[in-house]
């Protein structure tokens, strides 16, 4: 039996999802980058158990980092984050109106009519309430991070924090913090303010209508989950797997293009290759013209085998291309 493959390389996190021919998840993976990207999707391929190993039908890849994934397994479809959340989003809920994502360093809003996009926006300059600001606020308070949900919800009366912007919510819990306030009234303030700005600054104050998912890792707090239905008067879903929706969308749409005839043989390296192979990212500017694209480039033994960036494609490189004669790229 087949299984169809889907990475989503971001900011913080890295994550891999295994489903069957009908969609089923068969395996899903989160894996912080603290080593990079290279290394986090080698060891989410190195730790899928044996059992999970079957064929590859057709793989996928999303996220910030999604170049880069798709070169190192072989990817053979390539998508933006919000295509693939939307997929995923109405695949597990065909109803969704409303998909709220909040993940390491990025949130974004999707909005759908009858199980179509019809709009979108994403933060721009601010990360506020984001994963990484949040693990950071939890470390200034001495707290785990999953912890820090559960204190918003012990708060009796929260406490009013500046949250337009995240060195001001920083810098406004500072000074609240040394007023004595409770660390149960800070966070809860710290959460609506967050809160207030995603709704602000992502959502635009245009109006959510449910059914509301509620995806990404910070997903999982509790407290900025409160605040937002406190807001929004709006419950919200969690879905099963909220973690890995990125990941979950580009194996569907693997799935989908490979059931269309789209894919007839599928470009992935396979595991052991993948685990095992030793990658160098490079990049260099083309100086052609007056563009001076930035090109980013992956080799394995001192061979490109991908590069992208370019705006007019002359460096353009997928896994399994050979570089035409007298356009090889400086090895820098």
């Amino acid at each position: 039996m087949s299984c169809f493959l889907g990475l989503d390389v971001g900011s913080l996190t890295s994550k891999l999802v295994l489903i069957d021919g009908g969609g089923r998840v068969l395996y899903s993976r989160c894996l912080r980058n603290d080593g990079g990207p290279i290394e986090a999707v080698q060891a989410l391929i190195r730790e899928i158990p044996e059992p999970e190993r079957k064929p590859v039908a057709a793989a996928g890849a999303t996220g910030s980092g999604r170049q880069l994934a798709a070169a190192m397994v072989g990817a053979d479809v390539v998508v933006n984050e919000i295509t693939a959340h939307a997929l995923a989003a109405r695949t597990l809920v065909p109803e969704v109106r409303t998909v709220i994502d909040i993940g390491g360093q990025d949130s974004k809003i999707i909005y759908l009519r009858d199980g179509v996009t019809v709009g979108f926006n994403m933060n721009t300059v601010c990360a506020a309430g984001t994963g990484s600001f949040l693990d950071h606020q939890a470390g200034r308070l001495n707290l785990a991070i999953e912890e820090f949900g559960s204190y918003a919800l012990r708060a009796k009366a929260p406490v009013a924090i500046a949250g337009r912007c995240g060195v001001f919510a920083e810098s406004d819990l500072i000074h609240k913090q040394q007023l004595g306030y409770r660390k149960e009234d800070l966070i809860a303030g710290l959460c609506l303010a967050l809160a207030k700005n995603y709704l602000g600054n992502v959502a635009r104050n245009r109006k959510i209508e449910p059914p509301v998912l509620f995806q990404g890792g910070v997903a999982a707090n509790a407290g900025m989950r409160w605040a937002l239905e406190k807001l929004l008067q709006v419950k919200l879903q969690v879905p099963p797997y909220y973690q890995v929706m990125g990941a979950l969308g580009a194996a569907l749409l693997a799935l989908e293009r490979f059931k269309k005839g789209e894919i007839h043989a599928t470009a992935f390296r396979g595991f052991q290759r993948v685990a095992k192979f030793r990658y160098q990212p490079r990049g260099f500017i083309c100086g052609k013209c007056a563009n001076n694209c930035e090109i980013s480039a992956l080799y394995v033994d001192r061979k490109p085998v991908a590069r992208w960036g370019s705006r007019c494609g002359r460096w353009e490189l997928t896994a399994g291309e050979k570089p035409e004669a007298g356009e090889e790229a400086p090895l820098l």
